[in-house]
């Protein structure tokens, strides 16, 4: 009676910590029935959830969208305009291990609703600066990266709660989609809004009322609980557990370890670790991509003389708005190809997922290489051989997730997150749009000033972005030694 009574205590702990209702486990002693037929209300978590994720990524590349059009406004250097990106990015890294530690330990809804609360606010008002305040805008930019992150890190752990593994990778598949087709609606909007009003600032004034919608349907549609994979776990074998303790009377487990514990586990889990330096690749090229691709192609038009120096008040925005379109489906297709491909090469081989990630890593350093060489010379060429590129690039969004969910046990995975969330900005995407800046001022201060070199200097300093894909490919090569044996420890 005694040890029954403490593993009733141990079991009340878990649904506080994990979300659990004792009603659903007593209800479904073996198997809980959402995890074998997901609900209606499932999906319409999951539509939720996509949604707030296009507005998060189409904020996120409004900056990108108009980039020109900032630069003039602020009167910046290529560094200069470069740091908008890397601070927003600083303050995204920074605060997602936070929103990991609190998202496995704490309620999720409140969390994500306050962080959409946030970003939608800071995002609003950062629309009425002016030119005299510069590092007021880039302030703002950081805070909405602090407000970003609350979703990202959390969002991923509860579509991985409500589904099983084959379910979980179509609908994180759905989900990752609205990452590129949300950037690229970013730069739309952000063209359209700049062509349509004349004033590049009505830009920052549509995603925050998108955000208010989002919140709303969070609240009404989002239960304020999701059950935990490990929490449930846990609760499925409690029986087992009464054994262990009625064999062994001095053996007794804990429901909670330290985030340094956390931490140093992770570190020892190569596939996390590899497939984090992979995502980090990743993470470098499409931040330079996603910052400089439009100022580029625009470079690329006046050497080629298609069109004239931007010297008017709001800029030509087309290659924004072409841009935004490529980006948006090579990343559906990209998406839906490469969750295909992990599926059907799944079940002749263990190690496909990685090997799917390294190959079209591979090929976008080889298009994107091209791409630059081609782009003095024509700007179709160009256009195609980026738009394979993305393509190629869209492929790992989903799977590398998916990698991540089957080798870190479910009690890690929002700390998990957060940490590959801090690995793959610290290293790839938040220092390489200043970086790609700095190099380009670097190679213009060492020769005149001209069009031509301003050009050339961009060309030059984007090419480490194709070197850096080629590493990216062989990380997750390596990832593939390790994916079977740490996939089985995760299950065990």
């Amino acid at each position: 009676a005694h040890e029954n009574k403490g593993l009733q205590s141990q079991l009340s702990l878990e649904e506080k910590n994990y979300g659990a209702t004792a009603a659903h486990v007593r209800r479904a002693p073996f198997v809980p029935a959402s995890r074998n037929s997901p609900a209606k209300r499932d999906y319409l978590v999951v539509a939720v959830l996509c949604y707030a994720n296009l507005i998060n990524f189409m904020d996120w590349f409004i900056v990108p969208g108009i980039l020109l059009d900032i630069q003039k406004y602020f009167k910046l250097s290529d560094g200069d305009t470069g740091l908008l990106q890397t601070v927003f990015i600083l303050c995204y890294m920074l605060a997602a291990p936070i929103f990991g530690y609190l998202g496995d330990r704490y309620n999720r809804k409140i969390i994500l609703g306050a962080g959409i609360f946030f970003w939608s606010g800071v995002t609003l008002g950062s629309s009425f600066i002016s030119e005299l305040y510069y590092w007021i805008f880039i302030l703002s930019r950081g805070l909405v990266g602090i407000g970003t992150a609350s979703y990202s890190t959390i969002a991923p752990t509860i579509i991985a709660d409500l589904f099983e593994e084959g379910k979980r990778t179509t609908t994180l598949s759905i989900f990752y989609i609205f990452i590129p087709v949300g950037s690229g609606l970013g730069y739309v909007l952000a063209a359209g809004m700049a062509d349509v009003t004349g004033d590049w600032h009505w830009a920052f004034r549509i995603t925050p009322c998108m955000g208010g919608l989002a919140l709303v349907l969070l609240i009404l549609l989002v239960p304020h609980r999701t059950q935990r994979r490990a929490a449930a776990h846990r609760a499925l074998s409690i029986s087992g557990t009464i054994r262990v303790a009625a064999e062994k009377p001095g053996v007794h487990r804990t429901a909670k370890t330290t985030w340094c514990q956390d931490v140093i586990s992770l570190a020892k889990n190569w596939s996390f670790v590899w497939s984090s330096l992979g995502l980090t690749a990743m993470a470098f090229v499409t931040g330079a991509l996603g910052m400089w691709v439009p100022l580029f192609l625009y470079r690329a038009q006046v050497v080629q003389g298609i069109v004239s120096p931007c010297l008017q008040e709001s800029c030509n925005s087309s290659n924004s708005l072409i841009f935004g379109g490529i980006t948006t489906g090579t990343g559906i297709l990209g998406v839906i190809a490469g969750a295909e491909a992990a599926r059907r090469l799944r079940k002749i081989n263990n190690k496909a997922d990685p090997l799917i990630c390294a190959t079209s890593m591979f090929i976008s350093a080889l298009c994107l290489y091209i791409a630059l060489m081609v782009a003095e010379t024509s700007i179709l060429s160009t256009f195609i051989f980026i738009a394979f590129g993305e393509l190629f690039l869209s492929v790992n969004w989903a799977v590398v997730t998916d990698i991540l969910l089957y080798v870190v046990t479910p009690r890690r995975q929002s700390t998990a997150i957060a940490l590959q969330i801090l690995m793959s900005h610290l290293l790839g995407d938040a220092g390489s749009p200043y970086l790609i800046g700095i190099i380009s001022n670097a190679i213009q201060a060492k020769n005149a000033h001209s069009f031509q070199w301003s050009f050339w200097s961009m060309q030059y300093s984007f090419i480490l972005c194709a070197f850096v894909g080629v590493f990216g490919g062989g990380f997750f090569l390596l990832t593939s030694f390790y994916i079977e044996e740490d996939r089985k420890e995760a299950e065990q």
